[in-house]
């Protein structure tokens, strides 16, 4: 095989990919990307180092983090661009040496340099995924390095915008080094993946904070789906400090701005709500783009990852920033001293180009972030003691191209009326324009926002479970029915169960990267299930 990659969910027949990965990258990036991770972990072994000799290692935190994103699902398929970040890995690793006094015996890690492209791919193939031959280890170190992934992209956006949290970098440091550490059990690791999830809602607490107190605490908000008259640019991907400098040097141009996919809740924030260019959400989720992009006519930009290979008849229109990037395309570059990037290109070129083409008209109402339905809470519950409502349904997650997906449509139809959505992610656009009606005004469908948003998910969950005066919060009228894709919906799992939530239905399959063995333990401890047929899951969850 040419690569083996299994770390989303359309993993080729349910085992993995090792031709072609089918969110379109070629072997050379997949095995760079390895590679990537691998340089990664010697960064984290001499970084521990330092942190015991009291050493600066902020460049070698945001390294770690940016790195673990690059390799996400659909966020960065330049292969130059991933020579580049392994290159820098190198030399952070050569300036920890210098003042460590690093032992002679460090990993391979932290020694290895590749001399160029060739040399790199050839090495990537001895150290990727299947070099492992434990079954279960191999399974739960992927299990734990999705998970860092997933909490290296909320803890990235929290650095945009000048938050952080060191207790995570720690974190990432110990489980990267753990998992290159010689003879390492299942009983070492499986505790490492709980802890991940522990971590995994400090990071989302840290975004969560950074996004309200940068932009507002999200309000319900009606968000248009139709289209003005001027050009404009598509703001994709889930980075609100990215739009913010681009809706800033947008203002008095002429050009609008519009969300896609999991950037619409980025109407929910108050301080988004100043800029009168910004129009409104075009679109659906991330992998309807190539039909979308084209009928939007103007140009896109991507903050971050869902990228799907763009078709040459709008390639030319597609620009990339931050952990994302494609071949050909035009990549802004990090910001300089915290200073706005530069996005004049973008708009020079939408200047030149015709508005949207209206594929839709209406209105989204989402915001129910967990500040907003804690001032519902009241209404909340005496529709739950009265009997209107019945039960929550958590059906939060990804969305994704499969045909078996339109479950999630067909569940949320046919969920009886006296049951309320609570979601997050992109997974939403399976049913946020379906007319599901409220009751006694609360909409049926409850959008916190994105999925890091998923947090004011459990926070919700929380509080309800201190309203109503329950030790456990399992006994709350809640099912979870979460849709994932790739590795931020792994860090929301394992930050569920951290938080002891059990019984939760995973779909539309279970990770291909989960050996029989650990989710017989996932099973046994915390009641993970898959999905059947909509009509028996109602039965068995609901009725």
């Amino acid at each position: 095989m040419s690569m083996f990659c299994y770390q989303c969910q359309e993993a080729s027949k349910g085992v993995g990919c090792s031709i072609k990965g089918v969110c379109g990258k070629s072997p050379e990036v997949s095995n760079l990307q390895d590679l990537l991770v691998y340089t990664a972990k010697g960064v984290a072994v001499l970084s521990q180092l330092a942190d015991e000799k009291g050493i600066d290692t902020a460049k070698a935190n945001k390294y770690l983090i940016d790195s673990l994103f690059i390799t996400i699902t659909n966020a960065n398929f330049d292969s130059n661009k991933i020579v580049a970040k392994i290159k820098a890995g190198y030399a952070i690793q050569d300036e920890l040496k210098a003042q460590v006094d690093a032992p002679a015996d460090l990993h391979d890690s932290a020694v290895y340099r590749g001399n160029d492209v060739n040399d790199m791919e050839s090495k990537s193939l001895l150290i990727g995924i299947l070099s492992t031959e434990n079954e279960d280890i191999r399974s739960l170190k992927e299990l734990l390095t999705y998970g860092l992934k997933g909490m290296a992209a909320y803890g990235e956006h929290a650095w945009n915008l000048g938050y952080e949290n060191n207790d995570i970098y720690t974190f990432v440091k110990k489980a990267l080094v753990a998992t290159i550490t010689e003879g390492i059990g299942a009983d070492e690791l499986l505790p490492l993946v709980l802890e991940c999830g522990k971590y995994g809602v400090e990071v989302m607490a840290l975004l969560d904070k950074a996004n309200t107190e940068t932009y507002g605490n999200p309000e319900i908000t009606k968000v248009n789906i139709g289209v003005g008259t001027k050009p404009a640019i598509l703001v994709s991907g889930h980075d609100l400090r990215d739009l913010e400098d681009l809706l800033d040097q947008t203002k008095g141009t002429g050009v609008d701005v519009y969300t896609h996919s999991e950037m619409l809740p980025a109407h929910y924030y108050p301080k988004f709500k100043q800029y009168d260019n910004f129009v409104g959400n075009y679109g659906s989720a991330w992998w309807q783009q190539t039909t979308e992009f084209e009928q939007f006519n103007g140009p896109i930009l991507f903050t971050t990852n869902c990228i799907v290979p763009p078709k040459d008849s709008y390639k030319e229109r597609v620009y990339t920033t931050g952990a994302s990037g494609f071949d050909g395309c035009v990549h802004f570059a990090d910001r300089v001293n915290n200073a706005p990037k530069d996005f004049s290109a973008i708009i020079e070129h939408a200047k030149k180009c015709a508005a949207p083409t209206e594929i839709e008209t209406g209105e989204i109402v989402g915001g129910f972030a967990h500040n907003q339905v804690l001032q519902l809470a009241d209404k909340v519950v005496e529709a739950v003691k009265g009997g209107a409502i019945k039960k929550f349904v958590v059906m939060a997650g990804c969305d994704g191209r499969m045909t078996d997906r339109n479950y999630y449509t067909d569940f949320a139809n046919e969920l009886p009326k006296d049951t309320v959505i609570l979601t997050a992610g992109c997974a939403k656009y399976r049913y946020n324009k379906l007319p599901l009606g409220d009751i006694g005004g609360i909409p049926r469908v409850l959008d916190a926002g994105q999925c890091n948003d998923s947090y004011s998910l459990a926070v919700t969950a929380l509080k309800l479970q201190e309203v109503f005066g329950l030790d456990d919060i399992n006994d709350l009228p809640i099912v979870y029915n979460i849709a994932w894709y790739e590795q931020k919906a792994v860090i929301v799992l394992l930050a569920l169960l951290s938080l002891g939530v059990k019984n939760i239905n995973l779909g539309p399959t279970l990770p291909a990267f989960l050996s029989p063995n650990v989710v017989n333990i996932l099973v046994e401890n915390f009641g993970i299930g898959g999905i059947s047929t909509v009509e028996e899951d109602i039965k068995s969850w609901i009725a």
